[in-house]
């Protein structure tokens, strides 16, 4: 049996096995234990993950593809909670990217029905504002649904005040068109007289990105469930020194101990930062 199909087979059996640490209140003491080691050692101030998985998820549990979508989705909710418990202060999530965009057909439409109801309950949870998130989408959010785009205006301006947390919802992004849309903007800058050729340096080029808006746009973790090990163009820039995590999880299937074991995994790792 080839390794990929094995792999497959032993992700469908995840829930299975969850239900039974649940039950046996293995889960629980395992999940104490993780969380007070990793409390002990300094925690990643940006964590970006890409969510991935929701499809072959939904085919290993002989659901339909939008039940994975929405369990993913239902998912990303929790992942918040984690977060915050957890006191990270920057999350950045890739949802969509702008090649998912151009396959137009009923499974992006699926995933548009199910942003459009999370989005909208996130508008509507206290617990951003009693938070202080700042909620930011990065993308070419142009490319969206009208209605999407009008609940991400929604959520920007509501939450633009805030600078205790910050949630980053990549969505309709790709890494190449961030940066050609970075070149673009220090153009412009140049044709004005606003800076010269010389001063283009690369804090010049971080102050053009989506993600200017934060105190640490550089994550200090990336983390990719679904077994795949790569970034698929996802902060191109921002990704030079991270330190990566690839998991063997489906992403409807992550566990708050899947993430504290990636953040134990980031802790336990020397950054050399290219040196």
């Amino acid at each position: 049996m080839r390794f990929s199909k094995l792999r497959s087979r032993i992700l469908a059996l995840e829930p299975l096995a969850e239900i039974f640490f649940k039950h046996t209140g293995l889960y629980s003491i395992y999940e104490h234990r993780l969380e007070s080691q990793i409390i002990k050692y300094t925690l990643p101030n940006h964590i970006a993950i890409i969510l991935d998985g929701n499809r072959r998820w939904a085919k290993y549990n002989l659901m339909g593809i939008g039940d994975g979508h929405y369990t993913g989705a239902d998912k990303a909710e929790e992942l918040l909670n984690w977060i915050h418990d957890l006191g990270i202060k920057i999350t950045t999530l890739y949802v969509l990217s702008n090649e998912n965009l151009e396959r137009k057909d009923e499974e992006v439409d699926n995933i548009y029905d199910v942003l459009q109801i999370k989005l909208k309950k996130l508008y509507h949870d206290y617990r951003i504002h009693k938070r202080h998130m700042k909620i930011k989408a990065l993308g070419n959010v142009s490319l969206l649904p009208e209605s999407l785009q009008e609940i991400l205006r929604k959520l920007e301006e509501s939450t633009e005040t805030y600078n205790s947390m910050f949630l980053n919802i990549a969505i309709a992004y790709g890494g190449q068109k961030e940066l050609v849309d970075a070149i673009k903007k220090i153009v412009l800058l140049v044709k004005s007289g606003n800076i010269q050729v010389n001063d283009i340096d690369e804090k010049v080029i971080e102050s053009c990105l989506y993600t200017s808006h934060l105190p640490q746009p550089e994550p200090d973790l990336i983390l990719r469930t679904s077994g795949e090990k790569r970034l698929s163009g996802f902060l191109i820039w921002q990704s030079a020194y991270s330190e990566l995590v690839f998991m063997d999880v489906f992403w409807p299937g992550f566990r708050k101990i899947d993430l504290m074991r990636a953040i134990r995994t980031y802790q336990r790792r020397v950054r050399r930062y290219g040196r």
